[in-house]
């Protein structure tokens, strides 16, 4: 990774060409993250590792104006970001054709014990995840870098610049609060 800082610093400077040579820097770390997240998907998905990968990385370059990120985890908290988006919006595609909006949510009592795999229903958890970052933008977060981007919680807490121990508890209280959440929309739909 040490091309990985220049790389950065050059961004930053101004350099339109570093932004190309960002990809294959950071391409094997985004390639392993997208494919460890696909695999948790239901059979339905069709998107591939590298459409995710490409199709994220074209997020965070594309605008016509420089990425400023700060470190790697800055980044890849970016691109978790982008993933995050991508898998909602596709899931929402998936949704509104096949099941032609009458969506019934999913218990997902995993998150009551920890949130390692992606749900069947990330509309649900990205609905859940924007009021949750309403009233608690750290844990809203910390969510999105450990869920989506597969971060440890002690690199978590360097980028949020908290101790670890404040990131375990706002990782437990995001946890439960997202689970109680998508708990009760799943009632609140229920007709018996």
């Amino acid at each position: 990774m040490g091309n990985f800082t220049g790389v950065f610093e050059a961004i930053e400077q101004g350099d339109p060409h570093a932004a190309n040579q960002l990809l294959p820097v950071v391409y094997d770390d985004l390639r392993r993250l997208a494919a460890q997240r696909l695999s948790l998907e239901t059979p339905s998905q069709t998107l591939q590792p590298t459409a995710l990968v490409h199709e994220a990385y074209l997020r965070l370059v594309d605008g016509g104006r420089a990425p400023h990120w700060n470190s790697r985890a800055h980044f890849f908290g970016a691109a978790a970001e982008a993933m995050r988006r991508i898998l909602v919006d596709s899931a929402r595609r998936r949704r509104s054709r096949k099941r032609g909006g009458n969506h019934v949510r999913q218990d997902f009592d995993a998150l009551e014990i920890a949130l390692d795999e992606i749900p069947e229903d990330l509309v649900a958890l990205n609905e859940a995840l924007t009021k949750l970052a309403a009233t608690d933008w750290m844990a809203a977060e910390l969510v999105q870098l450990r869920f989506f981007a597969g971060l440890p919680l002690p690199e978590i807490a360097q980028i949020l610049h908290i101790s670890p121990r404040t990131a375990d508890r706002s990782w437990a209280y995001a946890r439960a609060w997202l689970h109680q959440e998508i708990q009760g929309g799943t009632r609140d739909g229920d007709n018996s």
